[in-house]
């Protein structure tokens, strides 16, 4: 099926609105993604940055309000910069980078393509996994990736190159998810085993953005290189139902979130701890739990979904383990 790099939010809602309303969800807050930015202000009430994103916003006559940066006039692409310091990586740096991250995952180079100056190759022969190294392919789906700040998630989904906006075929893409389907692609027999392993990916990459035109367009993004893999592979798109099992994990796993607080946008309202003296007559530790938790009730942390214990999680904590 031919595609643009736009995912038409009008197409999608008429296709699967319950996929769409996926897409729109905070699976911490229980409501809808925020703006997040000023840029939609002048459209009137709604589209404020503190307001949730809904279906009235995007489709009919808002249909095309939201576009991906390469797509945007020129002004509104430097005014994105100045403000968010927002700059999108070309596809052949992406693939770099993560040509690195497989290289010491597989022990050696070009695994997955050869570089050509800006350019790429991908690899002709099926993707081998040496008994010897008592990894698998299985393995590789498996491993968990997290792009950070993610935008329209160029790292994970190369559906199109995020700078030129030029579209990638298939076999061609480079983004972290991309290379996990051309496993998928090469070691499963029938349909129904390519769906499971197919869905074990998409529970395997992770990304946060804060802005919600962002986010929405990288949760497209993913979601349609799903899309275009079992078209690529089967001839024929998802089901509905398979569409909504995967937005759903997309929900869960590409996220918004301040990187700096670890709450949603414009969530911090943290009060300082007051300096404490020997005539303060309190618990200490009765305070902080309290300070906590209404630290919790204004400004909950974002949660995730770990989805080989099947059990939500803050984010936050992973931060706590690596320390």
């Amino acid at each position: 099926m031919d595609r643009t790099i736009d995912i038409s939010e009008e197409m999608l809602y008429n296709l699967n609105i319950e996929a769409l309303k996926l897409l729109l969800s905070d699976k911490t807050t229980k409501h809808n993604i925020l703006w997040a930015t000023k840029d939609y202000i002048s459209y009137g009430t709604g589209f404020g940055e503190r307001d949730e994103i809904t279906l009235s916003n995007i489709v009919g006559m808002y249909r095309n309000i939201i576009r991906p940066r390469t797509l945007k006039d020129r002004v509104g692409q430097n005014n994105r910069t100045k403000e968010k310091a927002e700059v999108f990586t070309p596809s052949w740096i992406c693939n770099e980078q993560n040509n690195l991250i497989d290289e010491q995952w597989f022990g050696r180079k070009d695994v997955f393509n050869c570089t050509l100056g800006d350019a790429w190759k991908s690899t002709s022969d099926k993707i081998t996994f040496p008994s010897d190294s008592g990894k698998y392919w299985t393995d590789y789906v498996d491993a968990r990736r997290l792009e950070i700040s993610c935008g329209e998630a160029p790292y994970l989904a190369s559906r199109y190159d995020a700078v030129t906006g030029i579209m990638i075929p298939v076999p061609e893409r480079i983004g972290l998810l991309d290379r996990k389907f051309r496993i998928v692609n090469e070691n499963t027999d029938d349909e129904d085993s390519w769906f499971l392993w197919a869905i074990r990916a998409l529970q395997s990459v992770y990304g946060y953005e804060y802005q919600g035109d962002n986010l929405l367009l990288a949760r497209e993004n993913v979601l349609y290189t799903f899309v275009d893999n079992m078209e690529y592979r089967f001839g024929h798109a998802p089901s509905k139902e398979q569409m909504n099992k995967a937005a759903n994990i997309i929900a869960w796993n590409l996220w918004q979130m301040d990187g700096i607080t670890f709450t949603i946008p414009y969530g911090t309202i943290r009060k300082e701890h007051e300096q404490l003296n020997i005539f303060d007559f309190i618990d200490v530790e009765e305070e902080h739990d309290r300070l906590d938790e209404e630290i919790e009730m204004i400004a909950p942390y974002c949660k995730i979904k770990d989805w080989r214990a099947n059990e939500p999680i803050e984010y936050r904590s992973l931060m706590k383990e690596e320390k």
